[in-house]
């Protein structure tokens, strides 16, 4: 071994590197981390100085597999690039990597720099070629070796899931008793669990089950793993988290599932290779065994609750999501006749005030630049509440009353788990004076800490009562007889219940998802008419016409034929006598108020209808100007003087002007030389 050791090796530093797998072994397998030390005295007696050797062992507890969270290995490699290492001591070569990658790396390094390498087999040096083979078989075994113990361990356990019997975690509720998974003995607990499921049934959201149960003062428990409280249950507020992984844990449903997340390697920006855990859909579930022990719903709810939740997400176009509190009926109901998705809501109008159903999946696409469908919600929300009206029977007895016990079950439930809370306390408070009674009077030190314990518990007691107490008066009220009579007499009246000022939209928005799948809107044969393909839940579809109300501006509009009249109106009356003619026929403008002339006027100039012609041989305004090429101030400038007479039919009407020749030769006498119209007349220029 020695012969190997140059002097250009004993004069570079000596690393000692020390790695076990697991803080397990660190923990229980001392020997190993002691031999490892000891390299530190074979580094010494073969001729490296106590300050040239380094010890490298911040490594303890993780594995070699990779070299992520591999700080030493990772400053090692950097040294040995740097020249700077003259050998690498470890008690078994493999140890320094498991994976050929890096392991062939390091091998690399180590021959360009002349880097010895030296376990308990014997020194290497990787520059030359047979040390560099044995090095390298023995690199291959090591991976080789871990992928085979890991091959084992992982058909071991895959067969012992196989029979239901591998033991893990599982979810607060559940426990094991021997090789068997039973419910929970706590009844607390059991209590607890099973009100999540009832009130997502009743909330049909994880967030309003988190509100409910914060709003009743439950608590949800959740089991401790590792550490001082290795197994105990702590109490505390529910979270959105918890109310999901209890939803979708199949554990809950009676099954036994191993294979629910497994772990793949992603490439961290950085260019590390990490091993994350992710969770797999359901039919990728390495083994499921149904029936496999008592739960808390069956197969079938566990199957519609995870339904519900996908059905509540809010980032798919296909999902109809959860029901909000908005006053749009249809939200998440709708699909486009287009494209077929989801129409979402729109505000417009004075700060939002009128709500549409839009289709908007090409606009925000760049696709187009309007949407593929924009209708107003009242009309549509109208029209499918009259149908629904309509299709469903008053509400029977048996239902209300079924109902009505469904309300008090859940208040004698609620109830229960907070008389449970209760017996806990007490049991707490009972403990601690048998504690306090059981200690030597004599010894006052451990005697007041126990009194202390015993007034605690004693105060918790009496607040948990009194909590008990204020919330039986808030929410917990009872229902008398009379108030029974008063509910089946509403029960027996449907479209009642559904119009009531109690009733939120959140109400009628659940009673319709139970009534309705979806509803496709697509358009009409004319632009005011679409087609509501209503899909009911028992798989029944029905088409439903529906005409939209006009806008404003189409409401006020007038029709062809009345315009058509007012034009042929025009060619012999005056905007007075049509107006006369008009009220005599008890017609009203487009805004339901009598005619004026200023309405006729407005439909004329609108709809480009001309004046009455005035008679015939006679000139209007217009006509005078367009004949001399002068303008209409000149023509009135003429009136004005006198130099023409023209007469009108009625007050302010059309001046009507007849010209004969004597005028016509003055007019154009007086154009020729007038000096405005003809600024280079000799009339001028004198």
């Amino acid at each position: 071994m020695s012969a190997k050791i140059a002097t250009r090796h004993l004069s570079r530093q000596a690393c000692i590197y020390i790695r076990q797998s697991t803080m397990g072994q660190v923990r229980l397998h001392q020997e190993s981390t002691e031999r490892q030390y000891n390299l530190m005295a074979q580094a010494t007696s073969l001729g490296w100085r106590p300050e040239q050797i380094r010890v490298l062992d911040r490594d303890l507890g993780q594995s070699g597999a990779t070299m992520t969270n591999r700080e030493d290995f990772k400053v090692l490699v950097g040294d040995v690039a740097m020249g700077q290492v003259g050998a690498i001591f470890s008690l078994e070569a493999p140890r320094l990597a498991r994976s050929n990658q890096d392991w062939h790396r390091l091998l690399e390094l180590c021959a360009i720099t002349n880097t010895l390498v030296i376990d308990e087999d014997g020194c290497y040096d990787p520059a030359e070629f047979n040390d560099s083979l044995v090095l390298g078989m023995k690199g291959t075994f090591a991976q080789a070796e871990l992928h085979i113990i890991r091959a084992r361990l992982h058909g071991g356990k895959l067969n012992k899931a196989a029979k239901g019997e591998l033991r893990f975690a599982l979810p607060v509720g559940l426990v094991w008793d021997g090789d068997q998974i039973v419910i929970d003995p706590d009844q607390e607990v059991r209590g607890a669990v099973r009100m999540v499921f009832d009130l997502f049934a009743r909330e049909s959201t994880a967030f309003g089950v988190v509100q409910r149960f914060n709003e009743l003062g439950l608590r949800f428990p959740r089991r401790a793993y590792g550490g001082a409280w290795d197994g105990n249950l702590i109490w505390g507020r529910l979270t959105h988290s918890r109310v999901l992984g209890v939803l979708a844990n199949p554990s809950y449903a009676g099954m036994y599932v191993f294979g629910r997340y497994q772990s793949s390697k992603e490439v961290e920006p950085s260019g590390e290779i990490r091993s994350r855990s992710r969770l797999m859909p359901q039919d990728a579930w390495r083994i499921v065994i149904p029936d496999h022990h008592e739960g808390y719903i069956s197969a079938d709810r566990f199957v519609v609750n995870r339904e519900r939740l996908a059905a509540n997400r809010t980032n798919g176009e296909e999902l109809p999501g959860p029901v909000r509190e908005g006053l749009c009926l249809l939200q998440g109901l709708l699909l486009c006749g287009v494209c077929g998705r989801r129409l979402s809501v729109r505000y417009t109008g004075n700060g939002g005030i009128y709500p549409i159903y839009q289709c908007v999946w090409k606009h925000r696409e760049a696709l187009a630049p309007r949407a593929c469908l924009s209708v107003p919600s009242a009309p549509l929300d109208q029209a499918i509440t009259d149908r629904l009206v309509s299709a469903i029977t008053p509400v029977t007895i048996e239902l209300a009353l079924k109902a009505l016990t469904n309300l008090e079950e859940r208040d004698r439930e609620v109830g229960a788990q907070w008389r449970m809370r209760i017996e806990r306390a007490r049991y707490e408070a009972e403990l601690a004076e048998r504690r306090y009674e059981a200690v030597d009077p004599a010894n006052r030190l451990i005697a007041a800490t126990l009194e202390t314990r015993w007034n605690d518990a004693l105060q918790r007691l009496h607040d948990l009562e009194a909590e008990l107490t204020a919330f039986e008066h808030e929410t917990m009220h009872a229902v008398t007889a009379e108030q029974k009579r008063h509910i089946l007499a509403l029960a027996q009246n449907f479209p009642r219940l559904w119009s009531a000022p109690t009733t939120t939209s959140r109400d009628r928005k659940r009673i319709l998802r139970l009534l309705v799948r979806d509803i496709t809107v697509t358009r009409g044969p004319e632009p005011k008419i679409v087609r509501l393909h209503v899909s009911w839940q028992g798989g029944e579809t029905e088409v439903l016409p529906l005409r939209l109300p006009q806008n404003r501006a189409e409401a006020i509009r007038y029709p062809e034929a009345f315009v058509a009249r007012i034009r042929e109106l025009s060619i012999d009356h005056l905007d007075g006598d049509i107006v006369a003619l008009l009220r005599a026929e008890g017609q009203r403008s487009a805004t339901g108020k009598p005619f004026t002339v200023g309405a006729i006027r407005w439909i004329r100039y609108k709809h480009r209808i001309s004046a009455p012609k005035p008679p015939a041989g006679s000139l209007s305004v217009c006509q005078v100007g367009e004949r001399y090429g002068v303008s209409l101030w000149v023509v009135h400038y003429w009136i004005a003087r006198g130099i023409i007479s023209p007469t009108r039919s009625r007050p302010k009407g059309p001046y009507a002007i007849t010209i004969d020749a004597a005028l016509d030769q003055r007019l154009r006498t007086w154009i020729a030389k007038s000096g405005h119209l003809h600024p280079t007349s000799p009339t001028l220029t004198a």
